[in-house]
Formats: C-alpha cells, sequence, structure tokens
C-alpha cells in the first residue's frame, strides 16, 4: 500500500513536469485571445523555438541564451502575425495557419544538422528544506527551474487579468475594443504588445520541450502541442486557473496512456500515442455541448432532482470566448 502511494505521488510529479511546457504556451495564448487576437501559428512556432533554443544552447554552451533566442523566435513570429492582422487588416486565422506551416518547415530545414546531437539540459534542482516534506516534497519541490516557473506564471497570469490595471485594458481589448478605444486607449498597439508577450511565452514553452522534457532536437518535437494548447485555452474557458487545469489533464492522459502501453502490450503504440489527443477532442466536444442552447432546452424538460446537478456541471463547463476575439478593429 506504502509502495503504491509513493508511485501515485511520483506519477504527480510526472504530470506536473510533462504540463510545464504546456502551461507557459497556455498563458501566452490566453494573453493574446484575451486581447482579441488568436495566434494560430502556436504549433509551427513551438518546433521553430525548440529547434532555435537547443541550437543556441548547444552552439553557445548558455541555457539562458537558449531560452532568449526561443522568446525572440516566438515574438518575431507573433509580431509578423501582428503586421498582417492588425496593420494590413487580412485574416487572422488564414495568416497563423501559414505561420504554423512556415514555422514547421523551417524548423525541419534549418534543425537538421542538430538533430539527435546531445547537448545542455536544465539542471535537476531541489529546493533545500522544502524537498525533503513528505509528500510536497515529492509532488512540488523536486523538480527544475522550468518546472517551478510554470507553478508560478498560472496564479500571475490570473492576478493580472482580474487584478490591476493592465489585465483590465486587456479585458477590454478582446470584449469592446471600441469602449477601451473611447477611452483612449490605443487598441492596436496594446494588441500588438500582448501578441508579442504571448508569443515569447510560446517561443519559451518551445524551448522547454528541447532544452528540458524531451531532450535534444528532431524531426516534429514537440509533436502537435501546439494545437493542443489552443485547444485548452477554448476548454479553459479563456481563464487561466481553468486553462492550468486542462494543460494537466492533458498530461495525466499522456502520463496515463505511457503506463497503460507497459500494462497491455498488445496495443499498437500509434494508438497510446493518439489516445490523449482523442479523449481530449472528447472533452472538449463535452464543453461545446454545455454551450449549447439545445443542451439547456434538454435539462428543461429533466424533473427537477436532476436539474440542479446538471445546471451546476454546465455552468462549471461552459466557454465564453471574448466578444471581439479575431475580428478587426478600426477606428471610428
Amino acid at each position: 500500500m506504502v509502495a503504491r502511494m509513493d508511485q501515485l505521488w511520483i506519477d504527480l510529479a510526472a504530470v506536473l513536469a510533462a504540463a510545464a511546457p504546456l502551461v507557459i504556451a497556455a498563458m501566452g495564448e490566453t494573453i493574446s485571445e484575451r486581447a482579441g487576437v488568436i495566434n494560430l501559428s502556436l504549433d509551427g512556432t513551438m518546433l521553430l523555438a525548440a529547434m532555435t533554443g537547443f541550437a543556441v544552447a548547444l552552439t553557445t554552451n548558455n541555457l539562458l541564451l537558449g531560452f532568449a533566442a526561443a522568446a525572440l523566435v516566438g515574438a518575431v513570429v507573433a509580431a509578423v502575425l501582428g503586421l498582417f492582422s492588425l496593420t494590413l487588416g487580412q485574416s487572422q486565422t488564414a495568416v497563423g495557419f501559414v505561420l504554423a506551416l512556415l514555422c514547421t518547415d523551417l524548423s525541419s530545414f534549418l534543425g537538421a544538422p542538430f538533430v539527435r546531437l546531445p547537448g545542455p539540459t536544465v539542471p535537476f534542482s531541489p529546493i533545500p528544506g522544502l524537498a525533503d516534506l513528505p509528500v510536497l516534497g515529492t509532488v512540488f519541490f523536486q523538480h527544475d527551474p522550468v518546472i517551478y516557473a510554470s507553478f508560478l506564471i498560472v496564479p500571475l497570469t490570473a492576478y493580472v487579468l482580474y487584478y490591476t490595471r493592465l489585465g483590465l485594458i486587456v479585458r477590454a481589448l478582446g470584449e469592446r475594443p471600441a469602449t477601451a478605444y473611447a477611452r483612449g486607449v490605443d487598441v492596436t498597439r496594446w494588441r500588438y504588445a500582448m501578441l508579442i508577450i504571448g508569443g515569447a511565452l510560446v517561443g519559451i514553452a518551445g524551448a522547454a520541450f528541447s532544452l528540458d522534457l524531451k531532450q535534444g532536437w528532431s524531426y516534429r518535437h514537440t509533436f502537435g502541442s501546439g494545437w493542443i494548447v489552443l485547444a485548452i485555452v477554448i476548454f479553459g474557458g479563456w481563464r487561466p486557473l481553468r486553462v492550468a487545469l486542462g494543460c494537466y489533464l492533458f498530461a495525466a492522459l499522456e502520463i496515463f496512456a505511457t503506463r497503460s502501453q507497459s500494462a497491455l502490450p498488445d496495443i499498437p503504440t500509434q494508438i497510446v500515442q493518439v489516445a490523449p489527443f482523442v479523449l481530449m477532442i472528447f472533452v472538449l466536444a463535452l464543453v461545446n455541448l454545455a454551450s449549447s442552447p439545445a443542451a439547456m432546452r434538454w435539462v428543461a424538460t429533466l424533473p427537477q432532482l436532476w436539474q440542479r446537478p446538471l445546471l451546476g456541471a454546465i455552468n462549471r463547463l461552459r466557454a465564453t470566448a471574448p466578444a471581439a476575439l479575431g475580428q478587426p478593429f478600426e477606428r471610428p
């Protein structure tokens, strides 16, 4: 029994570690989308940033320079998206999708010399004193700086969005940009800023894969993680805490799939790899169902005994996008 509990805490720590890059990227995308801009380039950006971060860290033998280079890649890609969508008025969705494909191909072409080379990695850094605590030490305090940063970025993002003037401006950009403009906010400039900050975080998340979680570089290294991040932001209702829970849920599904593969060796490896993505899509379908008027009408036909718990579950699952998300803004 004791051995099973110890394994449970180790698995929980593994989930927190596996989710770290997703959490960082998801916070960046949450910031961008709360400001009204959809960045569909995430998957390609993370790949290009992962390659760049690893290449720079390997060449300079400096991890900080690797993460800085990856952040710069994310910021530049986001700025290009802003140029075409915010300045030139092109579709955010179309431009983001093209950038995702372009960055994916660039990562493969430019990263060819670095495939499967050994390189520097983020060092394991247990926190003295706290790491020795029973249970909590194993789960939370025996990690590395990237994972600790993923713990801090969630409450920080939530605090900034909901308890600061900056957060009020960001939420206004995504909900009522015309009202923000009437109060003296330069909507385009602020959207650029939030998009670039979000892009930099996505770039850091890419480097977190190649320099920490999946050490090294190879073709398609992040395995569709950018698309999962986009889905998780929707699942989380554009709220940082719920978005983070979605990241941990997906990481738990990945850990569970890995454990199941050893217990069920007859199942093909491809099915095990794809299973977390399928389950996440199923969860997203439930969220969309909960947001539909048809679901509310169906609940209204049920006996009162069932209505209250179902309505409570629907309210928790319901996700409402920022009203001006993806919409161009033209000055009055």
